[in-house]
């Protein structure tokens, strides 16, 4: 699924966050969206989510403009934060997948995707006994539930250790060469060994032109 942002601007009241941007990422790209705090970076993503209102032919999916975009489930998203789940609820590593699962995601294919992040044996734990990485494996899983064809992942490394940061990366890469579009948000200097295609330096001061870059050192230019 190809993205297109044609000119993108976005503001909360009279403060412009996003000011003038466009880019194109096709199926299978690997996006680093880097920035400080208060760059714009989660509000990006917000837009393309859908979930902060945009003006109409400023964001297509395939040529679906955002705001008539219905096809949600080809996105999958794991937030820095898992904000949107409440950890005083008791509740298991499988009860949380089956209650996430979109109707016709067989249990089959849940255990493949705990296995392939070496999280088979715990998932029978309650959530709220795991360790950062083992909860940032499990909403990734979470995320893959639905065979998305696009991956979105929102600082994911912020609360985990080194060891886990880099099972964790090397996870995001595989899926990257299965065919996953990638778009990853980092404040971090750990890009320097992802093995991504473009990257997008965003700024606090919106009057900075932005600039979707394939890394040179591969061989890559500036769109």
């Amino acid at each position: 699924m190809q993205i297109y942002i044609n000119n993108l601007t976005f503001a909360y009241g009279i403060k412009t966050v996003i000011n003038n941007l466009s880019f194109t990422l096709n199926q299978g790209d690997y996006l680093v969206i880097k920035g400080k705090n208060g760059s714009g970076k989660t509000t990006l993503i917000k837009c393309l989510l859908g979930i902060n209102d945009v003006k109409s032919n400023t964001i297509f999916y395939d040529d679906v403009d955002v705001n008539l975009f219905k096809q949600w489930t080809k996105f999958g998203y794991v937030s820095q934060s898992f904000d949107d789940f409440n950890y005083e609820f008791p509740i298991t590593v499988s009860e949380l997948l089956n209650v996430s699962s979109a109707k016709g995601v067989d249990e089959q294919t849940r255990l493949k995707l705990l296995d392939q992040m070496k999280i088979f044996n715990i998932q029978n734990q309650n959530i709220n006994s795991l360790s950062g990485g083992q909860l940032q494996r499990v909403f990734i899983v979470r995320a893959m539930l639905n065979n998305p064809k696009i991956l979105i992942l929102d600082e994911p490394t912020a609360s985990i250790d080194k060891q886990n940061k880099e099972f964790f990366y090397e996870t995001v890469e595989r899926l990257n060469e299965e065919g996953i579009t990638i778009i990853l948000i980092t404040h971090s200097d750990e890009i320097e060994n992802l093995n991504y295609s473009h990257i997008l330096t965003m700024h606090r001061d919106t009057s900075n032109d932005y600039k979707v870059r394939i890394p040179l050192q591969k061989g890559g230019h500036t769109l």
